[in-house]
């Protein structure tokens, strides 16, 4: 018989800060978990037979790794048994005799989209940012990305996402949704999160990406002509949208006018170049590329909670300092 060691119960004597722990632990930190879990707590169910239901802090933690390492319910499931680090972040005991299966998991996150609770979270978070002074409401940046869907028909129906369309961006055609979202000029941290199919052109959801207290809207060329919109009508802002690519081209920068111009256009960029930045850590940082479920309603909840914790982890370094 095999004696048994302090490893194969859980007490391991070594633990590498390996990046993984290292992130989640940063995460565990500026999290505002009491907060998050009072938004939750009056829409969750109250189990008065059976089995205790798990913690709502447990719940909502294994929630976030979901995104942040791109795990499907059943993988999530299997990374519980497999890792400890994870039943660590998800504060469940080392000796539990049960932890949550992927129908737990799947109804947890069903009521977070039936009571539209992923953009409660990220105001919540967002409204402690700007307590702590990381986020500005004088000018707001306006983009989207173009997220992929699976186009594969081999499924129980034979078709594709009927919400989901093709559209051409360059010489390239792309099947699935897309990302809008405003973000603020000074931090590029984002406050407005919309999806729309792929063939929706950006400039139709410009103003639903507006908090309505910026002063000054910032977009790339696919804005031109924003403020003769009939929905543009009556708000006090100034829009600062690029100049058409091919009308750039044919600037003469030798003449006064002309290099006055290119300068211009080169600040509005420097500005809009923070919208990127959450872009990328939703797609480089977690893994982020492809839509998981189907319908536009369930990836855009997906989406605005890929952008709360990506708020989060662009402005770590930040709180942590200012938490000593």
């Amino acid at each position: 018989m095999k004696q048994t060691t302090f490893a194969s119960t859980g007490f391991e004597l070594v633990t590498k800060r390996t990046r993984k722990r290292e992130f989640l632990g940063e995460m565990n930190l500026v999290v505002p978990w009491a907060d998050l879990v009072s938004l939750i707590e009056p829409f969750a169910p109250v189990g008065n037979t059976g089995r205790p239901p798990f913690p709502l802090s447990t719940m909502l933690r294994i929630h976030f790794m979901q995104q942040w390492f791109g795990l499907s319910d059943p993988a999530m499931e299997e990374a519980l048994h497999d890792m400890a680090l994870c039943r660590e972040f998800a504060q469940l005991d080392a000796g539990a005799t049960r932890l949550p299966d992927e129908s737990t998991i799947l109804r947890f996150r069903h009521l977070l989209e039936a009571h539209n609770l992923a953009a409660q979270m990220l105001a919540s978070v967002n409204a402690q940012l700007i307590e702590r002074g990381l986020m500005l409401r004088s000018g707001t940046v306006i983009d989207a990305t173009l997220i992929a869907a699976p186009t594969s028909t081999k499924n129980s129906t034979g078709g594709r996402d009927p919400q989901m369309h093709q559209t051409k961006k360059g010489r390239q055609w792309h099947h699935g949704m897309k990302a809008h979202i405003g973000a603020d000029a000074d931090s590029g941290l984002v406050h407005s999160v919309e999806g729309t199919a792929a063939n929706a052109h950006d400039i139709t959801k410009a103003v639903d990406l507006l908090h309505g207290q910026e002063t000054d809207v910032f977009g790339d060329a696919g804005y031109q002509g924003v403020e003769k919109r009939a929905e543009s009508q009556g708000l006090d802002v100034q829009w600062h949208v690029a100049m058409r690519p091919g009308k750039r081209r044919v600037l003469d920068k030798t003449t006064r006018i002309g290099a006055l111009k290119e300068k211009l256009e080169k600040l509005k960029a420097s500005v809009r170049a923070k919208v990127e930045h959450p872009f990328r850590v939703i797609k480089c940082q977690f893994g982020y590329r492809k839509t998981r479920y189907r319908g536009l309603a369930k990836n855009t909840a997906q989406l605005i909670t890929l952008f709360a914790l990506s708020n989060l982890w662009m402005v770590r370094k930040r709180i942590l300092a200012s938490n000593g």
